[in-house]
């Protein structure tokens, strides 16, 4: 029993980051930077044009971040949500969906009649997937935030940018 419960506390605190097709690159430097090798994952191909993802080793207990854009095509997000719903099934601690880019969000309102405000679609999809939590980068509107029932870190650009300018040489 002791040596179960120290299994369970190891578990507790593992992080796996993976990355879908869209945001390779970033993820790997995510990884980099927090210190570990991006998670193996593989997505099957079928014949159709459906697609498959799924994680090459086990992510029980663990946090698992996701990282992935959902701009077009649709299948950026479809690979995200299906994601998501594989960690969740394979028993993963948590599911944090890092989303770069949030697809849709200029749609975050009826600006004339029969639209859809397809923002809030995204957010319930992402929730009905098995997100935890959402973190994503400079949202067409903040009321956006609002649309989910989970916690939503909007990181904004700026705060990395402007400094990174400011020590620019741009007399040139």
């Amino acid at each position: 029993k002791k040596k179960l419960i120290k299994v369970l506390e190891i578990m507790e605190g593992k992080v796996s980051i993976f990355s879908g097709r869209a945001t390779k690159y970033l993820a790997e430097k995510i990884a980099e930077a927090y210190g570990q090798s991006l998670g193996e994952s593989s997505i099957s191909l079928f014949a159709d044009g459906e697609f498959q993802p799924s994680f090459d080793h086990s992510i029980r207990g663990n946090t698992v971040f996701i990282v992935q854009s959902t701009f077009a095509p649709s299948d950026n997000l479809f690979e995200m949500l299906l994601m998501i719903d594989a960690a969740k099934r394979a028993s993963a601690k948590k599911v944090v969906a890092v989303i770069p880019y949030f697809g849709f969000a200029r749609q975050d309102r009826k600006d004339k009649p029969r639209v859809p405000i397809s923002a809030k679609l995204i957010a319930n999809l992402l929730q009905a997937a098995g997100a935890n939590r959402i973190m994503t980068m400079d949202l067409h509107a903040e009321q956006i935030q609002g649309f989910f029932d989970i916690p939503v870190d909007h990181l904004k650009s700026d705060a990395i940018y402007i400094p990174y300018l400011q020590e620019q040489d741009m007399s040139n």
